[in-house]
């Protein structure tokens, strides 16, 4: 069974940073590719970035490049999602999901499974 567990969020200040953590199991790690996604109040969920973990191939949404880095250890089967440079606007629960596939210029992981999420508040 495949089992991801987002981690690592909290309360930041703008322009501040914080790095998230995908614990996963039940899967060949290496032979998956994984999303982040997030979602604000009131608004859809959207994609940040979707890493292919064997590669190391990431795709990023327009909204964090530059400012988010995607990576992961092997050894303990964990994604993290450094977020530097932190707006409000990027206050949002912070989801993790495989598998993920990166299709029509964004993430996509319906039907993989979710870990339950994170929140990330950005004060101004």
């Amino acid at each position: 069974e495949v089992q991801l567990q987002a981690s690592g969020g909290g309360l930041v200040q703008a322009g501040g940073s914080v790095t998230l953590a995908c614990a996963t199991s039940g899967f060949a790690f290496n032979e998956y590719s994984l999303g982040w996604f997030r979602q604000a109040p009131g608004k859809e969920r959207e994609d940040v970035v979707c890493l292919s973990i064997g590669d190391g191939t990431t795709y990023y949404a327009d909204s964090v490049k530059g400012r988010f880095t995607v990576s992961s250890d092997n050894a303990k089967n964990t994604v993290y999602l450094k977020m530097t440079n932190l707006k409000p606007d990027d206050t949002a629960v912070y989801y993790c999901a495989a598998p993920a596939t990166y299709v029509g210029g964004r993430c996509w992981a319906d039907f993989g499974s979710w870990g339950q999420g994170t929140q990330v508040t950005v004060s101004s």
